[in-house]
């Protein structure tokens, strides 16, 4: 487990979508199309040296980090409150949960029985679970 990929709510970064799946496409894509001379050609379709800047920062540094080091939604009301009271997971802070969850469980109906091994178990247990969905291939659209 990479701890790194922790985020305050519970989600486990490397079980998102984007971290699991769009990011080894992009490489695989970038790494196609830089084989097949498109890097001399790009510039040359609409957008298409954006595109490839894009594309290119995917395949090399992934789409995005953390939370807790700075992507996802810079105005999570859970995010803002989890670092104003200083908790690495809400599910150790004693207001949880609050109302700030009721979009989280809503869209992530596992995260309730996360949280609640989180509490309860505590952080390796919970990081045994996002390991095995890890090795699964599972990813939270999954639950969707």
């Amino acid at each position: 487990m990479d701890k790194n990929y922790m985020c305050y709510c519970g989600l486990y970064c490397e079980n998102c979508a984007t971290k699991a799946k769009v990011e080894p496409a992009a490489e695989i894509l970038y790494n196609e199309m830089k084989k097949a001379g498109f890097e001399d050609v790009i510039h040359f379709l609409p957008n298409g040296a954006e595109f490839w800047e894009f594309l290119k920062a995917v395949a090399e540094d992934g789409a995005c980090v953390s939370c807790q080091d700075g992507s996802g939604n810079p105005g999570c009301t859970v995010r803002i409150c989890a670092k104003e009271k200083g908790v690495i997971m809400c599910a150790f802070c004693d207001n949880y949960p609050c109302d700030k969850f009721t979009e989280f469980f809503s869209g992530y109906p596992m995260l309730k029985e996360d949280n609640a091994l989180l509490r309860e178990k505590g952080v390796e247990a919970w990081a045994q679970l996002q390991d095995e969905r890890h090795a699964n291939r599972y990813t939270y659209s999954e639950n969707k």
